[in-house]
């Protein structure tokens, strides 16, 4: 076993360090007060390759592998989260699921610009009755030949307002069950495809999360990803990727939690000494350091099974479901140890401790991941 980082992972995590520093840290409090979404600096991580890292070179993408790309998640995410589920998104269900299952034409046509983060898209699969069970989609894609007529909602959409290009799962064939179900590849503008308000989130706020809804919109049928009846595999398939990615992000939300708390303790004085002397919060930072440390081993341990093509399903679902734990209770205690201050916006832990909790919801809810793992366990 090797647990050195090679030179070019380590400019990977220095560079997103610096960008999430000096890019997104200033204006993150306002950018979350205001639900303002993050568009300059999304703009410029395009730029600088985050919105495309594991996509092919020859498709504009930086051809870097998982490892990078969990790295590069936890340092943007120790800072804004809601930066880097746009760049989770983008990277782990769009561009991957493009990559790896479209055909020529739609990563020529899409792909190139997604990667380069020209444009940004949007995975919708959740609806208002289709979310854990994501079999029991209502949204339907009727086939009318040479296009498909879809029609139904699609809810808790990240980058609903901002994306381009749509990826829409949507049933074909009732009869068929999850095996009629299709993944269909839908521009912003098409007819009768409308964008309903911004939600108003606990956290997340500066991610746009919307309800989408499309009346007789006329996909081409050039526009289906893989073969008819490949909508839910695809889906499938795409989120255990994706659940790398929301695992890292977890793991930087815990560990942006964990430095605050650590500068602060060491700050902050009572009964004449700094807090960091007194064994009630030393306890707290060992044990904090301890869960992140086990949480990153799990990130680094999926991203390596995708990156060698091992079966990462398992390993996905352990990271995501442990590392989301580990965001909820480190952000918990960050704002114990800061008191009274941890409750004030200005000193961020607060911020991070609302972001925490979508982690264990949003791609596969921990007890989804807990049905995930124990079906591997138990084959």
């Amino acid at each position: 076993m090797n647990f050195q980082l090679t030179e070019e992972h380590l400019a990977v995590q220095e560079a997103a360090r610096e960008f999430a520093q000096t890019e997104l840290l200033p204006g993150v409090i306002e950018r979350d007060e205001h639900q303002k979404f993050p568009a300059e600096q999304i703009k410029k991580m395009g730029e600088l390759g985050f919105l495309g890292m594991m996509v092919d070179p020859k498709y504009g993408g930086g051809g870097m592998d998982t490892i990078s790309y969990v790295l590069a998640m936890e340092e943007i995410s120790k800072i804004d989260a809601s930066a880097s589920v746009v760049m989770s998104v983008n990277n782990s269900l769009v561009c991957w699921g493009l990559e790896k299952y479209g055909n020529e034409e739609q990563k020529q046509k899409y792909l190139t610009r997604l990667a380069t983060g020209e444009i940004i898209g949007a995975f919708c699969l959740s609806e208002p009755e289709a979310g854990s069970d994501a079999t029991s989609q209502r949204t339907t894609a009727v086939d009318m030949g040479d296009h498909y007529l879809l029609n139904g909602t699609k809810n808790w959409i990240t980058n609903g307002s901002t994306a381009s290009v749509y990826i829409v799962i949507a049933q074909t064939d009732v009869a068929k069950g999850h095996r009629g179900i299709n993944a269909l590849i839908v521009e912003r503008g098409m007819e009768g495809f409308e964008i309903g308000p911004k939600e108003n989130k606990l956290g997340i706020r500066g991610s746009d999360t919307h309800s989408l809804m499309f009346t007789d919109v006329k996909v081409p049928k050039e526009n289906r990803i893989g073969e008819d009846g490949f909508g839910f595999k695809f889906a499938m398939s795409t989120l255990s990727g994706g659940r790398i990615g929301i695992a890292s992000q977890a793991l930087g939300i815990a560990s942006g939690a964990y430095e605050l708390a650590v500068k602060y303790a060491k700050e902050r004085k009572a009964f004449g000494v700094e807090i960091a002397k007194h064994q009630a919060i030393q306890f707290k930072l060992a044990d904090m350091a301890t869960n992140i440390e086990a949480a990153r081993l799990l990130c680094l341990q999926a991203a390596y099974d995708k990156d060698t093509h091992a079966d990462y399903g398992k390993s996905g679902a352990m990271a995501k479901l442990f590392a989301s734990k580990v965001a909820m209770d480190t952000t918990i205690e960050a704002v114990q140890v800061h008191g009274g201050y941890g409750f004030v916006k200005e000193y961020h832990v607060e911020r991070l401790m609302r972001d925490a909790k979508i982690t264990q919801i949003y791609e596969g809810t921990s007890e989804i991941q807990k049905i995930v793992i124990s079906r591997e366990l138990l084959k």
